[in-house]
């Protein structure tokens, strides 16, 4: 009986010390940003998000890429018919950024352009958010993952008809192990991972007020608390 007891103890401690997993957690400095077909025809698509809270996310992270600068790929499809261009506010945030328009393929990893702009970036973390997200974002999630990227897909960045279809997209992309689906507020945290993070975090603070709500409030109520036991 007390070997049965030892046996069970050492394989337990074994499995214990041994989990099998890898945290594979962002690394800014391994980490590009794809954001697309963020084109202003597509959004009026996206219904699984409320429409202003999707544009304040995709701009929040269109943002984030520029704070954090990250290395960037842009890219719409047909953009000169009834998709259209994407936002000033996304161009503007990266004025270097690679911008390729493709003609007429879905899966932007069929477009040489858009391969060849990836692989540029000597980054093997992707952050990718789209319109829509069981067409652009699943199709080019897997065709990444195939490649032997690891993919960080932004799920409230990323959006499409309604709920249920963006649902059956992520079930479908999680069946790769590369691919992880994360909220913004998680990318943000996981590229940051310390609030002494340059530029400090006042700066941050201010990043996360203007686009989250519910931290503005916060903000707000710490700095008049703060103001009244000033005096």
């Amino acid at each position: 009986m007390f070997r049965l007891l030892s046996i069970a103890l050492a394989v337990f401690g074994a499995l214990a010390s041994v989990s099998g997993f890898t945290y594979n957690r962002l690394d800014k400095d391994n980490a590009a940003l794809l954001m697309v077909d963020h084109q202003s025809g597509l959004f009026q698509l996206v219904h699984d998000i409320e429409p202003i809270q999707f544009r304040n996310n995709v701009f929040a992270l269109s943002a984030l890429g520029n704070i954090m600068n990250l290395t960037t790929v842009l890219s719409t499809s047909a953009q000169t018919g009834l998709n259209g261009p994407l936002p000033l506010q996304i161009l503007n945030d990266h004025p270097n950024a690679t911008l390729v328009m493709r003609p007429g393929q879905v899966d932007a990893w069929d477009n040489e352009d858009f391969q060849n702009a990836v692989y540029a970036t000597n980054k093997t973390q992707l952050i990718l958010a789209g319109i829509t997200t069981d067409v652009c974002v699943a199709f080019l999630a897997l065709s990444l993952a195939e490649a032997g990227f690891d993919v960080f897909v932004v799920r409230d960045a990323s959006g499409t008809f309604d709920q249920v279809t963006a649902e059956l997209a992520y079930d479908r992309m999680r069946q790769s192990p590369n691919i992880q689906v994360l909220s913004l507020f998680a990318v943000a945290f996981e590229l940051l991972r310390d609030w002494r993070t340059p530029p400090g975090a006042p700066y941050w603070t201010e990043w996360f007020a203007q686009y989250f709500t519910e931290i503005d409030m916060l903000n707000r109520a710490h700095n008049y608390a703060a103001n009244i036991t000033s005096f």
